[in-house]
């Protein structure tokens, strides 16, 4: 009876130490991009800084509109025809998925706003079946929307750089948390990377729960 018991025993521990390994576990967390510091003994992380553009609707989007909620951001221009067709393509994806979830909002700036007008974005975004206050194209002030990419989103926004067509932005898609920091970064012409800014962004979630 006594091995008998102790078999018992020693069956279970496996079982028992699973179940505290699981428990003890730490979350899986994303990284945190760009420079951070010290203060009074906090760490305090690179975040996007205010702004204030205009979507396709002719509303107003601004910092308040990002706080507390995930976003996806990227750069883009209507008449784009190499990257831009890819990524707001595989972007519909990304709005499929949390088409029901108002915590995550996608956010695409134009670097050519002379151009790129509320209608202009308006086309541009029935385009793609973008939906109201889902998925928000916008434009404004140049200086403002390039600052943003530049110092903010630490990508790339250029105009007559050179290319046929005139501008060159980031093929980045980029994982904002309801912080203003970033989380990832993703080639926005390739599903693969797409999908995982999908699994990411269901990743943050859990980690802000």
């Amino acid at each position: 009876m006594r091995l008998g018991k102790n078999l018992s025993l020693i069956a279970t521990l496996p079982i028992l130490f699973l179940l505290e390994s699981c428990a003890s576990s730490p979350k899986q967390l994303l990284p945190i991009y760009g420079e951070k510091k010290v203060e009074k003994g906090d760490t305090v992380y690179h975040t996007i800084s205010n702004f204030s553009l205009t979507n396709q609707y002719g509303e107003m989007v601004n910092g308040k509109s990002m706080a507390n909620k995930i976003c996806v951001a990227n750069f883009f221009f209507a008449t784009c025809q190499s990257i831009c067709p890819a990524m707001s393509t595989n972007l519909v994806e990304v709005q499929k998925e949390f088409e029901k979830d108002t915590t995550v909002l996608i956010i695409s700036h134009s670097v050519n706003p002379l151009h790129d007008t509320v209608e202009v974005l308006m086309n541009y975004a029935n385009t793609y079946g973008a939906v109201k206050n889902k998925w928000h194209f916008l434009t404004g002030e140049k200086k403002q929307i390039y600052d943003l990419a530049k110092y903010s989103y630490l990508v790339n926004a250029i105009e007559d750089d050179g290319t046929p067509e005139g501008f060159l932005h980031s093929e980045l898609l980029l994982l904002v948390d309801g912080k203003g920091r970033i989380r990832g970064l993703y080639d926005g012409t390739d599903i693969a990377e797409v999908k995982k800014l999908i699994d990411a962004i269901h990743l943050l979630k859990k980690e802000a729960n």
